[in-house]
């Protein structure tokens, strides 16, 4: 029976989604276990409407489901950065687990957060923080990365020890190899961590 991980992510210009796909390939890298890359629907509004696009400019991934978060026994999730918050696609379907939060569903799974921004200090950590808030409140153990991954001690790219993270100047576009050792090293600790707790 394969532990299954899902990897849910907002990206826009396709940043968020390579780190999520390194979180995915440190998975799969713990045995047993399976990730689930899944996305969400674009929004987009006008002043006096919102309309909700299933379209995401270049993802192959699926539309994630409320079953989607049922059958997982962990979740890492991502968004940019906006304004030193997540993205308000990602925050839309967030809004609408009210009834996921009520029955318990993910109370007690394990989850981990990741970002990305187009400058260093343009508020990585804060979009961290403000992701793990609403996971919280569904009760899930949140991960971070230890500073027992030395490169967190040495990198001057993405990587904080509150998740995985990618910092895009406009010249870096492609993850650096310190970014994706750490997306792919918080992916093996979430797995990790999950196939511990279901046993």
């Amino acid at each position: 029976m394969m532990t299954k991980i899902l990897v849910l992510y907002y990206s826009l210009h396709g940043n968020t989604r390579q780190l999520a796909r390194h979180i995915g390939r440190g998975i799969e890298q713990v045995d047993g276990c399976e990730a689930i890359l899944r996305t969400v629907a674009d929004i987009h509004t006008t002043p006096t409407t919102s309309v909700i696009s299933t379209r995401i400019e270049t993802s192959t991934d699926p539309i994630v489901t409320h079953d989607d978060l049922k059958q997982c026994s962990a979740m890492a999730m991502g968004s940019p950065v906006r304004f030193g918050n997540m993205a308000a696609p990602l925050k839309h379907f967030l809004d609408s687990t009210s009834a996921e939060w009520l029955s318990g569903t993910l109370i007690g799974k394990p989850a981990c957060v990741f970002t990305s921004s187009s400058s260093l200090h343009g508020g990585q950590e804060t979009t961290l923080q403000s992701m793990m808030l609403p996971l919280l409140h569904h009760g899930m153990l949140i991960v971070g990365i230890p500073y027992s991954e030395p490169l967190l001690h040495t990198t001057h790219h993405g990587g904080t020890p509150y998740g995985a993270s990618h910092v895009n100047n406009g010249t870096n576009k492609q993850l650096h190899p310190d970014e994706i050792a750490l997306a792919q090293a918080i992916g093996r600790r979430l797995a990790t961590i999950a196939c511990k707790l279901s046993g």
